[in-house]
């Protein structure tokens, strides 16, 4: 297995697989709460068996270049995770996402995170857009796409029914061209 760095405070990407279900439905309960704020996953791994069945449907969705999901792990400890719930290679387009639990918000994670995954999608897979779906009143999840350099392309009105309520997404997009640009300024 690999792991990638993320900085020098230890934080590291890594593959998530089917193996490491247990560690995944552990780290879904210390996070339950805040990731189940705006996002479906806390309520689609719930136990064991669904754990291990979500993690096989990105198992299924790499083999096939469909889909990617990564664990971010500070101090040996998986805390949360990006993924691209979409890819299109022949279209270039993907999808990513994102969540943390509580003891890893604030620390720039995600968006270190999904630089790595972005740079990776952009460069080695030719994806030409990336889009970032969040609800409307997700604003940490917003302040990531813009330190993406994302811009806003607009508001899919109350379109993601989320515990019987209906959201409004916002739909965020870099373009290949535009995150090379801002990567060559950095």
């Amino acid at each position: 297995m690999y792991a990638i760095s993320l900085g020098d405070d230890g934080a590291e990407l890594r593959p998530l697989e089917p193996w490491q279900a247990e560690e995944f439905l552990a780290h879904m309960e210390r996070g339950r709460d805040l990731i189940g704020r705006h996002v479906g996953l806390a309520d689609a791994v719930t136990d064991l068996a669904s754990s291990r069945t979500f993690l096989e449907s990105y198992a299924k969705k790499a083999a096939t270049d469909t889909g990617r999901i990564y664990g971010i792990w500070t101090d040996d400890k998986l805390v949360g995770g990006v993924l691209f719930r979409t890819m299109d290679i022949a279209q270039g387009a993907a999808e990513a996402g994102c969540w943390l639990e509580p003891s890893a918000v604030g620390r720039g994670l995600v968006t270190r995170a999904c630089r790595v995954i972005i740079d990776w999608a952009v460069e080695a897979r030719g994806i030409h857009r990336v889009e970032w779906h969040v609800s409307a009143a997700n604003e940490p999840s917003i302040a990531v796409a813009r330190r993406l350099g994302m811009t806003k392309d607009g508001v899919l009105r109350e379109s993601f029914l989320h515990r019987g309520k209906r959201a409004d997404m916002e739909i965020w997009s870099v373009l290949a061209p535009e995150w090379r640009a801002a990567r060559r300024a950095a």
